[in-house]
């Protein structure tokens, strides 16, 4: 008989990460909007790198942040901003020219499923309000204006189609039609937000809309939910799990609940014990970034790199891909995600699946890093940066490539196992080898 979930903490609290979130490792995180249209942004730090002060937000890296990098009224953003649009021109506008010509959803999906992603979430309404989906309450949306089109839905059915998990984001926090004052330091974030019941109450309902219309698998809200809406949460989580059977939630809801924790670029920390997730662009922004050049965007082998260590620390990965107004998406993020999507074509049983090994993510004096995972008896190694040989301390087991087209012998050295590499089956890529305990 289905568990039902009581709209009470104590009741809440029995949920459990369900295991299809836990062996699924890597998702495919969207950021698409009429922020998408200017789709510009300096290129300066990653979060968590440097203090989220003024420096930070007229600075700010995320291009979907360009409503408020223009609002502080200083800073690279507010001065391209200016010269190209004119000082007057209202983000509003943007809305109206984003037109989502080229967006074919069964393209993307293809592109995630090749990719390696077991789950998709895609932002339904980011901090500038405008909704992705034909929201009953508000005319602020997608099939109202730009692209007259039901943006949320119609992923969801591309992806599913590919048998991959659709989930959805949301900003509860901050809405910028309720309450845009510039947002110049962290604490702002707080003491500028969306202050009143009436926004509690329309966070709230747009919330169960997207639960009822979408039944999405994980419910993603962004840097908190309204205050005044707080005691409204025990009724949002238990109408959640009790219509999604095995849904997450993160952990942006005032600390109140979560499934699983998250760690955003360099900000947040990693967890042995409890779920977490990578969440970060391929670039410095998550919104599409006109000034991001290839240089900038992970390689296929820094995004394999990130992937796999992500999951050796008990992490599953989110990447986020920023696609253009049109709808297309970037040659070198289309790149990256093939390039690790080949990568688990051959290694994925040393990711899906998986758990901790008793080791941490071990660098090497040679420089070779080594990342731990194990699924029952079978413990897997994958190393980067690997020569022609790679000594793994510890380890006094012969080991096997995963990969069938790498040639490899073994050799006892010590407590452990020098490893001849003859032949590799992906170049500059890393190589995975396993033994059973």
């Amino acid at each position: 008989m289905k568990k039902r979930y009581l709209p009470d903490m104590e009741s809440i609290k029995t949920h459990q990460v369900p295991d299809w979130y836990d062996h699924a490792k890597l998702g495919i995180f969207i950021h698409w909007g009429a922020y998408s249209v200017p789709a510009w942004a300096p290129v300066t730090n990653e979060l968590g790198s440097v203090p989220t002060d003024e420096s930070w937000f007229s600075n700010n890296p995320y291009a979907e942040w360009y409503y408020n990098s223009v609002n502080v009224g200083e800073g690279p953003t507010y001065e391209y901003h200016k010269k190209t649009y004119g000082e007057n021109f209202p983000y509003e506008n943007f809305t109206h020219m984003w037109k989502a010509e080229n967006w074919h959803p069964s393209e993307w999906a293809r592109l995630f499923r090749d990719s390696g992603a077991r789950y998709t979430v895609i932002t339904t309404k980011h901090h500038d309000g405008f909704c992705l989906w034909p929201s009953k309450y508000t005319d602020y949306n997608t099939s109202k204006r730009g692209p007259m089109r039901d943006i949320v839905g119609e992923l969801k059915e591309a992806v599913e189609l590919e048998g991959i998990r659709f989930g959805t984001y949301y900003s509860g926090l901050v809405d910028w039609t309720y309450a845009g004052d510039p947002i110049w330091t962290e604490p702002d974030l707080y003491h500028t937000a969306c202050p009143t019941n009436e926004y509690a109450d329309f966070a709230y309902k747009q919330a169960t809309e997207l639960i009822d219309r979408y039944n999405p698998s994980i419910l993603w809200n962004d840097i908190g939910w309204p205050v005044k809406g707080n005691g409204d949460l025990p009724f949002l989580y238990a109408h959640y799990y009790n219509t999604v059977e095995e849904g997450v939630v993160n952990d942006r809801w005032n600390d109140i609940w979560w499934d699983f924790r998250t760690k955003e670029y360099q900000w947040g920390s990693v967890d042995y014990e409890k779920k977490w997730e990578m969440v970060r662009g391929m670039g410095l922004s998550f919104g599409y970034n006109t000034n991001e050049t290839e240089k900038d965007i992970l390689s296929a082998e820094k995004l394999t790199s990130l992937l796999i260590q992500t999951v050796a620390n008990n992490g599953n990965l989110m990447i986020n891909i920023g696609p253009r107004a049109d709808g297309t998406i970037q040659e070198e993020q289309k790149n990256s995600l093939l390039g690790l999507g080949a990568w688990l074509k051959v290694n994925g049983e040393a990711v899906y699946g998986t758990s901790c090994y008793n080791r941490r993510v071990e660098k090497l004096d040679g420089g070779e890093i080594l990342s731990f995972t194990r699924k029952d008896h079978q413990v897997f190694i994958t190393i980067e940066n690997a020569g022609s040989q790679v000594y793994i301390p510890h380890i006094p087991q012969d080991l096997k490539p995963l990969d069938p087209a790498t040639k490899a012998s073994c050799s006892r050295k010590g407590n452990g196992t020098m490893v001849a590499i003859d032949k590799r089956g992906m170049e500059n890529m890393p190589v995975v080898f396993s033994f059973k305990e």
